[in-house]
């Protein structure tokens, strides 16, 4: 006769390995109320979203491309004229509208020759002036020379689209959210799209999101594709589920890393139930924006040193350490480094999986026509580099994905639902032609070693930095 408490002892183990089984598939979508158990081989989850670049642009590597790369060093403009793709500093003097109309311009009905109409911004222009053909540009390989080596050694992708075709504001609701409705599903106005940045205040210093000046406005589109501000006159704060929230229900722990409050590049900012924006709308208050968004451009690096690093982090760059044209000081590869190598360089690294993307494909040209599902999904292709020791190992994934699948991946990991199961349209992290980031990994194979990525720039050049943080434009 077997005794009950051997019965229960069997169990026990038995129900333990069938949700680390479950939780280590990247297919898998068993819930847990429990956070990952130690034995989970993913337990960490690190999106570093950087700004503003096509594969095109960003990544003429050659050894990239002998590994099947689809990197094209030309282009056609609207005249059907061949225009070769020119080398330039990722520090420029000018930067390209990446608004939705440049998406419709450059799109032209899928025959992507329309990039020479995209307007050219320029604040500060020259010296140098921008080039001729200035849409048509690829960045010197040595400027990014650390996200080569990231993309060689480990995961490389070439069919990662931002879901949106727009600019950064809508496109930061997509990374935590799935979408930038403006509100939750069922409600009047949640199949349409918050579509363009904010306007109607000075670029400089704004600030956005639920405690915005008043005067603030951000268009949206609805689905037949007409822009317009019907939703609170345009006022850009907005309330519909995200995946912190099914973060908080499952305790896993997440922070959001941002450099200031009011940025276009901070989500939580236009969320109502994130911000809570005090009585006079100036501040926000709510407990995911006390607990969870860190106003700290650096406080990831002194967290991972100090084993602070929460299951989920989204890691946001300085203007100055971003990668946006007219904007940067050219520092975004050795920033990103810096964060990699403090990961790669810990406990960390045997269970993080480093997810790093770009927000939008800022204007740059680029030779791959979109899958486009409605009047706002999807946009341009942007780069996607996988870091982690179960990435495939000098791999280049040609699945299709979208900032949903990070969502997806993120779900997947930690045993969580979708964010809003049944809306239409269906948010990003459910949509059947977004993949979930499984051609990256293998989590059966050996664990690959770290080796510490070389940059210009050491997390020491970060850390000590006393210049203010700088917001990024509105452009």
């Amino acid at each position: 006769m077997i005794r009950p408490g051997i019965l229960l002892f069997w169990g026990l183990l038995i129900a333990t390995a069938m949700s680390v089984l479950s939780l280590n598939g990247c297919g898998g979508g068993g819930a847990s109320s429990d956070p990952p158990p130690p034995t989970q081989k993913i337990q960490h989850v690190v999106v570093i979203f950087q700004e503003n670049r096509t594969p095109d642009n960003l990544f003429q590597d050659p050894k990239l491309i002998a590994e099947g790369a689809d990197i094209q060093s030309y282009g056609f403009n609207s005249q059907g004229t061949k225009i070769p793709l020119s080398p330039l500093d990722l520090k420029t003097t000018y930067d390209l509208s990446h608004s939705h109309s440049s998406f419709l311009a450059m799109y032209d009905g899928g025959k992507m020759d329309g990039a020479d109409k995209i307007p050219v911004i320029c604040d500060s222009c020259g010296p140098p002036p921008p080039p001729l053909n200035p849409q048509f540009q690829y960045v010197k390989p040595s400027d990014v020379a650390p996200y080569f080596q990231m993309a060689e050694t480990y995961t490389f992708g070439d069919r990662m689209f931002q879901t949106n075709q727009g600019p950064s504001f809508p496109a930061h609701q997509f990374i935590i959210s799935g979408t930038s409705a403006p509100t939750a599903p069922g409600d009047q106005f949640s199949d349409w799209f918050v579509a363009e940045n904010p306007q109607g205040v000075p670029k400089a210093g704004g600030n956005t999101g639920c405690t915005a000046p008043t005067q603030e406005f951000a268009e949206l589109i609805d689905p037949s594709g007409n822009e317009s501000t019907a939703f609170n006159n345009g006022f850009p704060c907005y309330d519909h589920p995200t995946v912190t929230d099914l973060l908080n229900a499952k305790q896993v722990s997440w922070k959001y890393y941002a450099p200031s409050a009011g940025s276009i590049w901070t989500s939580p900012n236009a969320i109502k139930h994130m911000c809570v924006p005090n009585s006079t709308g100036t501040t926000c208050t709510g407990s995911d924006w006390n607990h969870n968004v860190v106003l700290n451009r650096t406080q990831v690096l002194t967290d991972i040193a100090a084993n602070q690093l929460p299951s989920v982090s989204w890691v946001i760059p300085d203007g100055t350490y971003s990668d946006h044209a007219q904007e940067n000081d050219g520092s975004g590869p050795s920033w990103v480094a810096s964060v990699v190598n403090a990961i790669g360089n810990s406990a960390y690294w045997g269970n993080t999986a480093i997810i790093i993307t770009w927000d939008d494909w800022g204007g740059w040209y680029d030779h791959v026509a979109p899958p486009v599902l409605n009047s706002y999904e999807y946009g341009f292709r942007v780069p996607l580099i996988v870091v982690s020791p179960y990435a495939k190992p000098g791999h280049v994934s040609h699945q299709v994905n979208d900032f949903g699948s990070i969502l997806k991946f993120i779900e997947e990991t930690f045993g969580l639902s979708t964010v809003a199961p049944g809306a239409s349209p269906a948010y990003a992290d459910a949509i059947s032609s977004s993949s979930d980031l499984s051609d990256c990994f293998d989590l059966n194979q050996t664990p690959l070693t770290f080796h510490t990525i070389n940059a210009p720039l050491r997390a020491k050049h970060f850390l000590e930095d006393k210049r203010p943080p700088s917001p990024p434009d509105n452009d």
